[in-house]
Protein backbone atom coordinates (compact mmCIF):
# COMPACT_ATOMS: atom_id res chain seq x y z
CA UNK A 1 0.00 0.00 0.00
CA UNK A 2 2.65 2.29 1.10
CA UNK A 3 4.51 1.93 -2.58
CA UNK A 4 1.33 1.88 -4.44
CA UNK A 5 0.84 5.10 -2.66
CA UNK A 6 4.43 6.31 -3.50
CA UNK A 7 4.36 5.20 -7.43
CA UNK A 8 0.89 8.02 -7.41
CA UNK A 9 3.60 10.49 -8.18
CA UNK A 10 4.10 8.64 -11.14
CA UNK A 11 0.21 9.16 -12.47
CA UNK A 12 -1.11 11.86 -14.66
CA UNK A 13 -2.75 13.60 -11.29
CA UNK A 14 1.42 13.06 -9.88
CA UNK A 15 2.54 14.77 -12.91
CA UNK A 16 -0.19 17.70 -12.72
CA UNK A 17 0.77 17.78 -8.61
CA UNK A 18 4.09 18.06 -9.33
CA UNK A 19 3.58 20.62 -12.15
CA UNK A 20 2.04 22.80 -10.32
CA UNK A 21 4.59 22.85 -7.55
CA UNK A 22 7.26 23.45 -9.57
CA UNK A 23 5.52 26.21 -11.72
CA UNK A 24 5.04 28.02 -8.54
CA UNK A 25 8.15 27.48 -6.55
CA UNK A 26 10.06 29.28 -10.09
CA UNK A 27 7.48 31.71 -10.48
CA UNK A 28 7.97 33.08 -7.56
CA UNK A 29 11.72 33.32 -8.25
CA UNK A 30 10.89 34.68 -11.74
CA UNK A 31 8.77 37.87 -10.34
CA UNK A 32 11.05 37.71 -7.44
CA UNK A 33 13.62 38.76 -8.96
CA UNK A 34 12.06 41.16 -11.48
CA UNK A 35 10.43 43.29 -8.17
CA UNK A 36 14.15 42.97 -6.73
CA UNK A 37 15.43 44.65 -10.06
CA UNK A 38 12.93 47.25 -10.40
CA UNK A 39 11.96 47.86 -6.84
CA UNK A 40 15.67 47.78 -5.29
CA UNK A 41 18.45 47.32 -7.94
CA UNK A 42 17.28 50.71 -10.22
CA UNK A 43 16.91 53.04 -7.89
CA UNK A 44 20.00 51.87 -6.30
CA UNK A 45 22.48 52.16 -8.86
CA UNK A 46 21.01 55.15 -9.33
CA UNK A 47 22.69 56.71 -6.40
CA UNK A 48 25.87 54.99 -7.06
CA UNK A 49 29.19 56.32 -8.60
CA UNK A 50 30.05 54.81 -11.65
CA UNK A 51 32.82 52.52 -10.79
CA UNK A 52 30.60 50.94 -8.09
CA UNK A 53 27.90 50.49 -10.40
CA UNK A 54 29.90 48.91 -13.30
CA UNK A 55 31.36 46.51 -10.54
CA UNK A 56 28.13 45.32 -9.19
CA UNK A 57 26.63 45.24 -12.47
CA UNK A 58 29.41 42.74 -13.10
CA UNK A 59 28.93 40.74 -9.91
CA UNK A 60 25.73 41.42 -9.06
CA UNK A 61 23.71 42.24 -11.86
CA UNK A 62 25.02 39.54 -14.06
CA UNK A 63 24.27 36.44 -11.94
CA UNK A 64 20.69 37.79 -10.98
CA UNK A 65 20.04 37.87 -14.73
CA UNK A 66 20.93 34.56 -15.02
CA UNK A 67 18.41 32.85 -11.99
CA UNK A 68 16.08 35.57 -13.76
CA UNK A 69 16.31 34.30 -17.35
CA UNK A 70 16.37 30.66 -16.13
CA UNK A 71 13.59 30.91 -14.03
CA UNK A 72 11.27 32.92 -16.60
CA UNK A 73 12.11 29.40 -19.10
CA UNK A 74 11.25 27.18 -16.56
CA UNK A 75 8.21 29.10 -15.28
CA UNK A 76 6.94 28.97 -18.97
CA UNK A 77 7.67 24.79 -19.28
CA UNK A 78 6.39 24.09 -16.34
CA UNK A 79 2.75 26.14 -16.86
CA UNK A 80 2.70 24.16 -20.47
CA UNK A 81 3.24 20.74 -18.14
CA UNK A 82 0.79 21.96 -15.68
CA UNK A 83 -1.94 22.54 -18.55
CA UNK A 84 -1.34 19.22 -20.22
CA UNK A 85 -1.53 17.50 -17.16
CA UNK A 86 -4.22 19.02 -15.78
CA UNK A 87 -7.35 17.23 -16.60
CA UNK A 88 -9.65 20.31 -15.25
CA UNK A 89 -8.00 22.50 -18.45
CA UNK A 90 -9.33 19.69 -21.16
CA UNK A 91 -12.24 19.86 -22.88
CA UNK A 92 -14.36 23.18 -23.30
CA UNK A 93 -12.69 24.86 -19.93
CA UNK A 94 -11.01 27.70 -22.40
CA UNK A 95 -14.91 28.50 -22.88
CA UNK A 96 -15.73 28.34 -18.37
CA UNK A 97 -14.82 32.02 -16.78
CA UNK A 98 -12.01 30.16 -14.90
CA UNK A 99 -10.59 29.07 -18.63
CA UNK A 100 -10.96 32.72 -19.59
CA UNK A 101 -9.55 34.05 -16.77
CA UNK A 102 -6.57 31.94 -16.64
CA UNK A 103 -5.41 32.19 -20.36
CA UNK A 104 -5.96 36.21 -19.85
CA UNK A 105 -3.11 35.49 -17.50
CA UNK A 106 -1.22 33.06 -19.72
CA UNK A 107 -1.31 35.62 -22.44
CA UNK A 108 0.62 38.29 -20.49
CA UNK A 109 2.75 35.44 -18.80
CA UNK A 110 4.29 33.92 -22.26
CA UNK A 111 4.79 38.09 -23.44
CA UNK A 112 6.43 38.91 -20.09
CA UNK A 113 9.17 35.69 -20.97
CA UNK A 114 9.45 37.21 -24.42
CA UNK A 115 10.19 40.25 -22.99
CA UNK A 116 12.72 38.41 -20.76
CA UNK A 117 14.23 36.39 -24.06
CA UNK A 118 14.12 39.16 -26.67
CA UNK A 119 14.59 42.19 -25.18
CA UNK A 120 15.65 42.39 -21.50
CA UNK A 121 18.91 39.82 -21.82
CA UNK A 122 20.10 40.86 -25.04
CA UNK A 123 20.08 44.49 -24.22
CA UNK A 124 21.53 43.65 -20.43
CA UNK A 125 24.35 41.38 -22.22
CA UNK A 126 25.41 45.18 -24.26
CA UNK A 127 25.63 46.32 -20.49
CA UNK A 128 27.54 43.97 -18.44
CA UNK A 129 30.02 43.78 -21.43
CA UNK A 130 30.53 47.52 -21.06
CA UNK A 131 30.89 47.61 -17.94
CA UNK A 132 33.48 44.80 -17.85
CA UNK A 133 35.36 46.53 -20.64
CA UNK A 134 35.45 50.00 -18.36
CA UNK A 135 36.90 48.04 -15.61
CA UNK A 136 39.23 46.24 -18.07
CA UNK A 137 40.27 49.99 -18.76
CA UNK A 138 38.40 49.82 -22.14
CA UNK A 139 36.13 52.89 -23.27
CA UNK A 140 32.68 52.82 -22.54
CA UNK A 141 30.77 51.96 -25.11
CA UNK A 142 28.17 54.62 -26.22
CA UNK A 143 25.99 51.65 -27.20
CA UNK A 144 25.32 50.45 -23.45
CA UNK A 145 23.36 53.44 -21.98
CA UNK A 146 20.40 53.00 -25.23
CA UNK A 147 20.66 49.25 -24.74
CA UNK A 148 19.77 49.84 -20.68
CA UNK A 149 17.06 52.27 -20.94
CA UNK A 150 15.56 49.40 -24.02
CA UNK A 151 15.58 46.47 -20.72
CA UNK A 152 14.59 49.23 -18.23
CA UNK A 153 10.90 49.63 -20.31
CA UNK A 154 11.06 45.90 -20.64
CA UNK A 155 11.28 45.42 -17.58
CA UNK A 156 8.90 47.83 -16.20
CA UNK A 157 6.08 46.66 -18.55
CA UNK A 158 6.45 42.74 -17.30
CA UNK A 159 6.24 44.97 -13.68
CA UNK A 160 2.87 46.22 -14.64
CA UNK A 161 1.84 42.63 -16.11
CA UNK A 162 2.42 41.14 -13.18
CA UNK A 163 0.12 41.81 -11.20
CA UNK A 164 -3.07 41.26 -13.54
CA UNK A 165 -1.40 38.39 -14.88
CA UNK A 166 -1.43 37.07 -10.89
CA UNK A 167 -5.17 38.21 -10.59
CA UNK A 168 -6.24 36.26 -13.02
CA UNK A 169 -3.49 33.01 -12.83
CA UNK A 170 -3.61 32.94 -8.95
CA UNK A 171 -7.16 34.68 -7.78
CA UNK A 172 -9.36 33.07 -10.59
CA UNK A 173 -10.39 30.58 -8.22
CA UNK A 174 -11.41 33.26 -5.71
CA UNK A 175 -13.49 35.37 -8.13
CA UNK A 176 -16.89 36.21 -6.67
CA UNK A 177 -18.36 36.70 -10.42
CA UNK A 178 -18.77 33.34 -11.19
CA UNK A 179 -22.49 32.83 -10.29
CA UNK A 180 -23.57 35.80 -12.89
CA UNK A 181 -21.10 35.34 -15.56
CA UNK A 182 -22.23 34.54 -19.33
CA UNK A 183 -19.61 33.09 -21.09
CA UNK A 184 -21.03 32.95 -23.91
CA UNK A 185 -19.17 33.16 -27.80
CA UNK A 186 -19.82 36.63 -28.23
CA UNK A 187 -19.61 37.86 -24.60
CA UNK A 188 -16.14 35.88 -24.81
CA UNK A 189 -14.88 37.50 -28.03
CA UNK A 190 -15.56 40.91 -26.73
CA UNK A 191 -13.37 40.54 -23.74
CA UNK A 192 -10.63 39.10 -25.51
CA UNK A 193 -10.90 42.33 -28.50
CA UNK A 194 -10.64 44.22 -25.60
CA UNK A 195 -7.71 42.40 -23.40
CA UNK A 196 -5.74 42.17 -26.50
CA UNK A 197 -6.26 45.63 -27.53
CA UNK A 198 -4.55 47.06 -23.90
CA UNK A 199 -2.13 44.37 -23.84
CA UNK A 200 -1.18 45.18 -27.59
CA UNK A 201 -0.94 48.85 -26.57
CA UNK A 202 1.01 48.60 -23.43
CA UNK A 203 3.50 46.38 -25.43
CA UNK A 204 4.03 48.52 -28.24
CA UNK A 205 5.14 51.45 -25.63
CA UNK A 206 7.31 48.89 -23.96
CA UNK A 207 8.83 48.34 -27.10
CA UNK A 208 9.98 51.69 -27.60
CA UNK A 209 8.38 51.79 -30.81
CA UNK A 210 7.07 55.70 -30.64
CA UNK A 211 10.41 56.65 -28.43
CA UNK A 212 12.03 55.66 -25.85
CA UNK A 213 12.65 58.82 -23.75
CA UNK A 214 11.61 59.54 -20.61
CA UNK A 215 8.18 61.28 -20.66
CA UNK A 216 5.10 61.17 -22.58
CA UNK A 217 3.60 57.43 -22.59
CA UNK A 218 6.24 56.34 -21.23
CA UNK A 219 5.92 58.43 -18.14
CA UNK A 220 4.41 54.71 -16.30
CA UNK A 221 7.97 53.38 -16.72
CA UNK A 222 10.16 56.63 -15.41
CA UNK A 223 10.42 55.41 -11.91
CA UNK A 224 9.24 52.44 -10.06
CA UNK A 225 6.64 54.13 -8.53
CA UNK A 226 4.57 54.74 -11.40
CA UNK A 227 5.18 51.13 -12.50
CA UNK A 228 3.60 50.14 -9.06
CA UNK A 229 0.59 52.32 -9.79
CA UNK A 230 0.24 51.26 -13.09
CA UNK A 231 -0.02 47.89 -12.31
CA UNK A 232 -2.47 48.16 -9.69
CA UNK A 233 -4.72 50.23 -11.81
CA UNK A 234 -4.36 47.67 -14.75
CA UNK A 235 -5.43 45.02 -12.07
CA UNK A 236 -8.05 46.63 -11.00
CA UNK A 237 -9.78 48.24 -14.56
CA UNK A 238 -8.85 44.15 -15.55
CA UNK A 239 -10.91 42.57 -12.94
CA UNK A 240 -13.67 45.29 -14.06
CA UNK A 241 -13.61 44.16 -17.37
CA UNK A 242 -14.09 40.44 -16.47
CA UNK A 243 -16.71 41.20 -14.54
CA UNK A 244 -18.54 43.57 -16.91
CA UNK A 245 -18.52 42.45 -19.79
CA UNK A 246 -19.22 38.97 -19.45
CA UNK A 247 -22.15 39.65 -17.21
CA UNK A 248 -23.46 42.80 -19.13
Amino acid sequence: MVLASALDIFSRSGFSYLSRWSHVVVGITWIGLLYFFNFVQVPAYADMEAAARNNAIDKLTSRALWWFRWAAAATLVSGILLIIFNEQYESDFMKTPGGVAIYAGVLLAVFMFLNVWLVIWPNQKKVIANARNVQAGGQADPAAAPAARKALLASRQNTIFSLPMLVFMVGTSHFPYYSGIDSSGSKRATFWIIWIVIFVLFEINALGLAGTSPGGTRIIYDNHRNAIITAFVYAAVAIILFSYVLTS
